[in-house]
């Protein structure tokens, strides 16, 4: 049987999982198993929209305006 292609590209994770989830913890609350991914890619588009602006500035150094 063949795999199956994956419709959407896997990246890399930009977060630390045990970071996360003891943060929500603390919080008294859970953490579902798709919720670190979508964390993840939100931080994906940050970065993009980021060095889109950064760009935009004619600077090669994100700073925190940018985000």
């Amino acid at each position: 049987m063949a795999k199956k292609k994956a419709t959407k590209k896997t990246r890399e994770s930009l977060i630390v999982a045990s970071k996360v989830k003891a943060y929500i913890k603390s919080k008294k609350m859970m953490t579902s198993s798709d919720a670190l991914g979508a964390l993840s890619e939100q931080v994906y588009g940050m970065l993009d929209a980021a060095i889109v602006r950064t760009k935009a500035n004619k600077r090669s150094t994100v700073k925190p305006q940018d985000l």
